[in-house]
């Protein structure tokens, strides 16, 4: 009677279950055959060798071998796809040291488990039958084992082969995840991200100063002097920012089912400055990666979040910048302080003050999904605020626009949108109700005379669809989802509020990193010493440019991303060579913005200060 090779089932197993991840699960794009091939055998070649091992070992030993390896590699691709779900992403390992966050977490986690995904660890029990029915043979022949060598080789030659055919230089892109599993597969990428997580635990230790010199170049080059007529005209103001929870730009100005979704913002910013083009730059730090960008105007890490692996570096931040300028820096968020490594990281920052959780009345009647909602957390603020010496610097983090967007029903003034999605369609509900909570902060900053001393800068922070709801969003906004328009969902709402300014919308090209410079110079701070990459929005001639995380760009007139240039008017694809100009640029920025964060530099450049 014939006896499938235990080993040979393993593999079978493991290969198939994650090719299934692969079709079900990510949403991998593959555009010709020859990438449709590669993401087919790619998990391959690792399998055999790492389950290969098991022909070295005997009986038991080797049965232990074959299921720990099952398992651990089944949690790793049961971990990538829920990671997925929401971040449409895959893990590094910085995110999995962020343990400090899970327990947080809560409700989100259990939204993006589903039942079927149980599934993936039938064949551990399938195996496990064969075992102990004894269907299975385990010995194997001298000669046997040279055919499997010769076969791992050859299959991970063909594979590799492949993959520098399909992306020449692919290693060099560790920023592009999606291109690594594409090509690399699952479990390749994380081996090679483990070498990327000790290449940067290095870089610091092994840092100097001499390194500034390019990014010091880079930045003389391209920074831009302030609008004259703007600089210091906020100057001895309070300065409000306020981090809109998951607030992408279209919903700005959108109705549903006849409702205006952000009625009061809406009208907000016919007084205030309104950026159109404003674009998100967070990675997989998200809200966390959103505070480092407005507040030192360098990029965000590709990995990880740097609230996490570099709290203890050396910044030049806003608040550090602020309290030499005779300004109290607070920021203030209903949440545990230790989520995101706050605590810590806000120390580094240079805030004087953390109004965490425990500055709040917390209870079950004013919480929700992640605690405290908007309108008691900004209510309670007022009295926060009152205390703060002026002038002072206070940021608030919202809450309840957060993801998976639950809400009470006697908040929802408006109802949930009908599609397919449920994220999607608790979404609006969720927006209005942050949208209600920021106009009574308004109101209440008015009744205490702090609105007329005050600079108010509302902001979104990162998306809150992402694109797993592709399909109900194209419901909603009645156009397909291309590359292109995924580029343009990356907009994020940008009022500023100035006392005595009129109002007027700015088409610019921006992103968050242009936050802080601005923000400084509308207080009359000059920053010609600040290493940043952001220029002041209201500079006459600032570039129209902004950069993504994942490598993408916009300009003025074109929208490059995966691989391709688009024409941004109109949103249709046009030969590389228009986007190749601007390519070494953003590639150039976030490489030198990185080299900062990783080596900590700016140790060495504030000491020679």
């Amino acid at each position: 009677m014939f006896k499938p090779s235990l080993f040979g089932l393993s593999v079978c197993f493991l290969w198939l279950k994650t090719y299934i991840a692969y079709q079900t699960s990510f949403e991998i794009s593959i555009d010709n055959w020859l990438q449709a091939l590669i993401l087919f055998i790619n998990p391959l070649s690792f399998l055999l060798l790492v389950l290969g091992i098991s022909l070295l070992l005997k009986n038991r030993q080797q049965i232990l071998y074959l299921l720990s390896v099952n398992f651990i590699l089944t949690v790793i691709l049961l971990a990538n796809i829920i990671f997925y779900r929401f971040f449409s992403d895959f893990i590094t390992l910085p995110v999995l040291f962020q343990t400090s966050n899970m327990n947080d977490l809560g409700g989100s986690v259990k939204e993006l488990i589903n039942y079927s995904d149980f599934l993936y660890f039938a064949d551990f029990f399938i195996l496990l039958f064969f075992i102990q029915r004894k269907q299975v043979t385990r010995s194997y022949t001298s000669k046997q084992r040279k055919v499997f060598t010769m076969l791992v080789l050859s299959i991970t030659f063909i594979h590799l082969g492949m993959a520098e055919l399909a992306r020449p230089q692919l290693l060099t892109r560790s920023f592009d995840r999606e291109m690594l599993v594409k090509n690399i597969g699952t479990y390749h990428y994380h081996l090679y991200d483990a070498y990327l997580q000790s290449k940067t635990s290095a870089q610091r230790a092994l840092a100097d100063g001499s390194r500034l010199t390019d990014i010091e170049n880079y930045i003389q080059a391209n920074q831009k002097e302030p609008n004259q007529k703007l600089f210091g005209a906020a100057s001895d103001k309070n300065i409000i920012m306020v981090s809109m929870e998951s607030l992408q730009n279209f919903v700005i100005g959108e109705r549903m089912n006849g409702e205006e979704i952000t009625p009061f913002l809406n009208a907000f910013i016919k007084e205030s400055y309104y950026f159109t083009d404003f674009y998100q730059q967070t990675g997989q730090g998200k809200t966390s990666d959103s505070e480092f960008l407005v507040e030192n105007s360098l990029y965000p890490l590709g990995r990880g979040a740097v609230f996490f692996t570099h709290a203890q570096n050396t910044f030049q931040a806003s608040p550090a910048i602020l309290n030499e300028a005779g300004y109290y820096t607070a920021a203030l968020h209903a949440n545990n302080k230790s989520f995101w490594n706050r605590d810590l990281m806000y120390q580094s920052l240079g805030y004087q003050h953390f109004y965490d959780n425990t500055a709040y009345r917390i209870n079950a009647a004013n919480s929700v999904n992640w605690g405290l909602k908007d309108k008691p957390f900004f209510k309670q603020s007022i009295a926060h605020l009152q205390a703060m010496p002026e002038p002072f610097y206070a940021k608030f983090i919202t809450l309840t626009n957060h993801f998976p967007f639950t809400l009470d029903r006697e908040d929802r003034s408006i109802p949930e949108y009908t599609s397919a999605s449920k994220t999607l369609n608790r979404y609006f509900p969720t927006v209005r109700y942050m949208d209600e909570a920021i106009e009574q902060f308004i109101t209440d900053l008015k009744e205490t005379n702090l609105y007329e001393h005050s600079v108010i800068v509302l902001y979104g922070d990162h998306y809150g669809i992402s694109d797993n709801h592709n399909e109900s969003l194209e419901q909603f906004l009645q156009r397909e989802i291309t590359p292109f328009e995924t580029v343009q969902l990356q907009r994020v709402p940008l009022i500023i509020h100035i006392p005595g300014q009129t109002g007027q919308t700015i088409d610019k090209v921006s992103g968050q990193i242009d936050l802080e410079p601005t923000i400084l110079h509308l207080l009359g701070l000059k920053t010609e010493n600040k290493l940043q990459f952001g220029n002041d929005l209201f500079a006459e001639d600032k570039l129209d440019f902004a950069v993504l995380r994942n490598g993408s760009f916009i300009t003025s007139e074109y929208v490059y991303t995966t691989d391709t240039c688009y024409q941004k008017e109109t949103g249709k694809l046009i030969d590389i060579s228009y986007c190749e100009p601007f390519m070494d640029k953003a590639k150039q920025e976030l490489a030198l913005s990185d080299q900062l964060v990783q080596g900590d530099l700016l140790r060495f450049y504030l000491e020679r200060d």
